[in-house]
């Protein structure tokens, strides 16, 4: 636990800002506690696409069949996920914006399971954003 935070919460108390719309989380993270549950949350906002990184270190969009080079690609957001016991449950999620305009999201493991291609394709993205979260006031204090 950090202050009143814990880890997951930590992690996924942040927010989504894309074109002057805002994807808000519930007053508490009940909803986006685990990967699945933040996906669901970016398909209801629109992050549709099931980006893959194809053989040739491209990002992939079986929507419309089309491949992206990193420079091509905004990361709107990312969340981390980290297994209370096990490290095999170590994941992140990216939410992605392409230049022509598709939403969706690419998902990876991180540390030793980490994907090699995604890994590498994420670090020639230029244009990553991780929104902080808002300030947390104490009413006891204030």
């Amino acid at each position: 636990m950090i202050g009143r935070f814990t880890l997951p919460n930590l992690f996924l108390s942040y927010f989504l800002t894309t074109n002057n719309t805002t994807m808000q989380q519930n007053s508490n993270t009940n909803d986006m506690k685990t990967l699945s549950q933040c996906i669901n949350k970016l398909i209801i906002d629109g992050y549709e696409v099931d980006f893959k990184v194809d053989e040739k270190g491209k990002l992939y969009s079986p929507k419309k069949d089309k491949s992206y080079p990193a420079e091509k690609i905004h990361i709107v957001n990312f969340f981390r996920f980290e297994g209370a016991s096990d490290p095999d449950e170590n994941a992140i999620l990216y939410a992605i914006e392409t230049e022509d305009g598709q939403k969706g999201t690419l998902t990876d493991a991180y540390g030793v399971y980490a994907d090699a291609k995604v890994s590498k394709f994420i670090q020639q993205v230029e244009d990553i954003s991780k929104k902080n979260p808002k300030p947390q006031t104490d009413p006891v204090l204030h």
